[in-house]
């Protein structure tokens, strides 16, 4: 059986340098992904964004900082989580071999838990007390109430009030854990309008408040931070896929909302160019019509949340409303890596509707006993029928992000079914 031992300080010293990103191999940090990314903000928080990059950079070389962070990793989070090879998916396909990279079963559910302990514990070396986060599928949510819950720090959450009426159970998770809820009205009532509700909090409160962004978008260093803790992902990944089969996977296949997950998974992989890289964006009711949150395939670069990245929007640039079944996926951004890695052609980025996102849910929860987020679903959705075009010699890692436990109501009510009877 394949262990994973990590080392925290070596480990970390590895993960800090942006080794992917061509017009920036030689350093640590990045402020730009190609043309994307930057630090588009009020004045204000520009002393609080050198703050924690400073933070950041000196915890590099702080060992107790990197103990402490892979005691919590591994005794903790549950980490190295297992790559599983998925033989009844395997079967019923008939062409790859499957392997599902299961963060579904890190502590809280999902891939969120390893940014938030890692950027918690950075804010306590900064001295601030109280964090502030949003929330879509409520994921990151519960992840920062965990985190702040046992460090000892007072805790508000940011979501949009359809989202909190499609993912109940983890609003109620939120608050056993202490944490505030603040309810959004404003806009679509989804995770952009939940950001932008956070981001004024944050310029108001910035000389006593953290702003813990849960994927990796937002102003510089935010989408460098959160990539460097969601790194593990890729690096448990690719240990373990070695292990188990000699090779590299042929396919390395993520959803893609802001893209913590994918970006984390990926990263692994970027200097490996026979290892495909697939996005799955959400498309919604479908691309061809207004409903969908496919941001990279359908929208075109401008500036969201103090980054340039790609963004849905209409010809006066006004940002458009994105609609996803999923509440992780329901955003109008992507981060800014990923943008450069489009434009780039390093990975390929594709959709999955609504309705094909129940597919996938349903195949993976039917043959694997496994019941994944509406997030991963719109990856296996894809998958389902990419599969059949693909080599029987080729391998396949599909990141399952996260748990559907949070996601039963919504896929009852799409189907007319009432869980309360």
């Amino acid at each position: 059986m394949l262990e994973l031992k990590f080392v925290g300080y070596q480990y970390f010293k590895d993960t800090l340098m942006n080794i992917d990103s061509p017009k920036n191999n030689d350093n640590r940090f990045t402020e730009r992904f190609g043309d994307y990314g930057g630090r588009y903000v009020p004045e204000t928080l520009i002393p609080a964004l050198e703050e924690l990059e400073k933070a950041y950079l000196k915890s590099e070389n702080d060992k107790s900082f990197h103990s402490d962070l892979t005691d919590l990793l591994n005794n903790y989070v549950g980490r190295p989580t297992p790559l599983f090879y998925a033989k009844n998916l395997t079967k019923k396909i008939g062409t790859a071999q499957i392997y599902l990279k299961r963060e579904d079963l890190a502590h809280t559910g999902a891939h969120k838990i390893n940014n938030a302990l890692g950027q918690a514990l950075l804010v306590k070396k900064i001295g601030k007390e109280r964090v502030i986060a949003e929330t879509g599928a409520g994921q990151h949510g519960v992840a920062t109430a965990t985190a702040c819950a046992m460090l000892g720090m007072q805790c508000s959450i940011y979501m949009g009030e359809e989202d909190i009426k499609r993912q109940s159970p983890n609003v109620y998770r939120m608050k056993l854990l202490g944490a505030e809820v603040i309810p959004v009205s404003s806009g679509s009532k989804t995770l952009k309008d939940a950001i932008n509700e956070a981001l004024r909090d944050w310029v108001t409160n910035v000389e006593t408040t953290h702003y813990l962004i849960g994927s990796a978008v937002g102003p510089h260093p935010f989408p460098s931070i959160v990539k460097a803790f969601q790194k593990i992902i890729g690096t448990e990944s690719r240990s373990q896929i070695l292990s188990l089969t000699n090779k590299l996977p042929t396919y390395v296949v993520a959803c893609v909302g802001g893209g913590s997950n994918a970006i984390g998974i990926f990263s692994a992989f970027l200097n490996d160019k026979n290892v495909n890289l697939i996005g799955v964006e959400a498309a919604g009711e479908g691309t061809e019509t207004p409903q969908h949150a496919a941001t990279i395939s359908k929208g075109r670069p401008g500036i969201l949340h103090g980054a340039y990245s790609y963004l849905l929007q209409d010809n006066d640039g006004q940002v458009q409303e994105a609609h996803s079944i999923s509440a992780g996926l329901d955003y109008p951004g992507v981060g800014p890596e990923h943008s450069y890695l489009k434009d780039s052609e390093r990975v390929t980025y594709v959709s999955a509707t609504d309705e094909e996102a129940l597919q996938g849910f349903d195949l993976l929860t039917k043959t694997e006993g496994i019941i994944p987020a509406l997030e991963p679903s719109h990856a296996m959705g894809f998958l389902a029928e990419f599969l059949k075009k693909v080599d029987k010699k080729s391998s396949i890692i599909l990141l399952v992000s996260g748990r559907g436990d949070k996601d039963l109501d919504t896929v009852a009510s799409y189907r007319g079914i009432s869980l309360s009877r």
